[in-house]
C-alpha cells in the first residue's frame, strides 16, 4: 500500500464476469466509487490475458483491481502487464479462482468480502434449521395432499425446536455466524472442526465432538467446511448411516463434501431429510429424484448473496477501497497461509 495517511484517488479497474458489475453496483455505489478512485465504471475487464486495447491501457495504469465472481486469473503474464498494481479488492468470498502465486510473490495486498458474503448463507441456514426441526416441509407437503382437517399435533408430535441438537461441521466464517445466530434458541450445538481447540469451542459456546459423535447425536447436521481434497465426501455412507432416523442434513457449502450416491438412497427411503443448496454435480440431472422427493428442499445455490444482498458486498469492498486510499490496512485481508484451509 501507499504511505499511511497519504490519502489519494487510486486508479481502479473493475474486473469480473459479464453482467456482474450491473448487479453489484447501483447508482449510489458508482457515485461513491467516483469519489474514491479514478476509474471508468463502464469499462469492466472480463478478460485480462488477451485484453482489448482499452482494457490493456487501463490495466497498465491500474493501482487497484476491484473484482468479483468471474474475475479472470491474475497470472504472472497478466501482472507483467500491470506494473503499478498494488492491491486487489474482491467483492465476494473466495479468491482462489483468480489469485495465483504470482500475486503473493509480488506483494500485492488482497481484501475479500467473505465476511459479508457469510451473512446470507448463515441466515438461510438458520431458517432451514428452524423449519426442519418444526417439520414445516413435511407439514406443507401433507397439507397440500390432505386439504382437510387433521390431527397435526399427533402427526408432528416429535417436531419442534425445544432442546433439539444441531451439529455444525466447520467453524468457518459461515459456521461461526450460524453458531452465533443459534444462541437465542433453546438448542444444543455440537461442533466438529479438527482445527478448533477446546478453548475455542468454549468461547463459541459449543461442545466439540468427533465427526462420528456429531452425526450420531444430532437432529440437524449442517455443513460449513471448505472444499479441500481432505474434505471430499467428508459425509459418506458410513457417516450418513450414523444420523438418527428423521434427521436432516443441510448443505450450503459445496456439493463435494457429501457423497451424493450414498445420500440418495437415504433420502429415497425417507429415513433422512435434506436441505440442499449445493450438489455434485452443481446442476442435478433432469431426472434426479432430488427434484421430486417430499423430504428434500432443493435450491439452486442461492444461499449466498443475491439481489439486494449483493449491495452489501459492494459496500464492504468500497469500505476497503476507502481504507486503501487513506493509507490504512484492510479490515479483512487475505493472507496466502490461509488459503490451504479456506474455501
Amino acid at each position: 500500500m501507499h504511505t499511511p495517511g497519504a490519502a489519494h484517488r487510486p486508479r481502479v479497474l473493475l474486473s469480473m464476469g459479464p453482467g456482474i458489475a450491473e448487479r453489484l453496483l447501483d447508482t449510489r455505489h458508482h457515485t461513491r466509487l467516483a469519489a474514491l478512485a479514478r476509474t471508468d465504471p463502464r469499462l469492466v475487464a472480463h478478460e485480462l490475458a488477451d485484453p482489448t486495447p482499452a482494457v490493456a491501457a487501463a490495466l497498465a495504469d491500474a493501482e487497484v483491481l476491484l473484482t468479483c465472481w468471474g474475475a479472470p486469473p491474475l497470472t504472472g503474464r497478466v501482472l507483467d502487464a500491470a506494473p503499478r498494481l498494488r492491491a486487489v479488492v474482491h467483492a465476494a468470498g473466495s479468491v482462489k479462482h483468480h489469485l495465483t502465486d504470482a500475486c503473493w510473490e509480488r506483494g500485492i495486498a488482497v481484501a475479500s468480502a467473505a465476511a459479508a458474503n457469510a451473512l446470507p448463507v448463515a441466515e438461510y441456514t438458520l431458517a432451514a434449521i428452524l423449519f426442519a426441526n418444526k417439520g414445516v416441509l413435511h407439514a406443507a407437503h401433507r397439507y397440500r395432499g390432505l386439504r382437510t382437517a387433521h390431527d397435526w399435533h399427533r402427526e408432528l408430535g416429535a417436531a419442534g425446536n425445544y432442546h433439539r441438537t444441531v451439529g455444525v461441521i466447520g467453524a468457518s466464517r459461515i459456521g461461526r455466524r450460524v453458531i452465533e445466530l443459534l444462541r437465542p434458541f433453546d438448542l444444543h450445538v455440537l461442533l466438529y472442526d479438527p482445527c478448533v481447540t477446546d478453548a475455542d469451542a468454549t468461547r463459541l459456546g459449543v461442545r466439540p465432538v468427533p465427526l462420528d459423535a456429531l452425526c450420531a447425536g444430532s437432529d440437524i447436521v449442517t455443513v460449513h467446511a471448505p472444499e479441500l481434497p481432505a474434505t471430499r465426501h467428508l459425509l459418506g455412507a458410513r457417516e450418513l448411516a450414523l444420523l438418527p432416523d428423521g434427521a436432516t442434513l443441510i448443505n450450503t457449502a459445496r456439493g463435494s463434501l457429501v457423497d451424493g450416491a450414498a445420500l440418495l438412497p437415504e433420502l429415497v427411503s425417507g429415513r433422512l431429510h435434506a436441505v440442499l443448496d449445493v450438489t455434485e454435480p452443481e446442476l442435478p440431472p433432469a431426472g434426479s429424484p432430488l427434484y421430486e422427493l417430499p423430504n428434500v428442499l432443493l435450491t439452486p445455490h442461492v444461499a449466498g448473496s443475491l439481489g439486494t444482498e449483493l449491495h452489501r458486498l459492494a459496500d464492504h469492498a468500497l469500505d476497503e477501497l476507502e481504507r486503501y486510499a487513506q493509507g490504512q490496512p484492510f479490515t479483512d485481508p487475505v493472507r496466502p497461509e490461509q488459503l490451504p484451509h479456506s474455501a
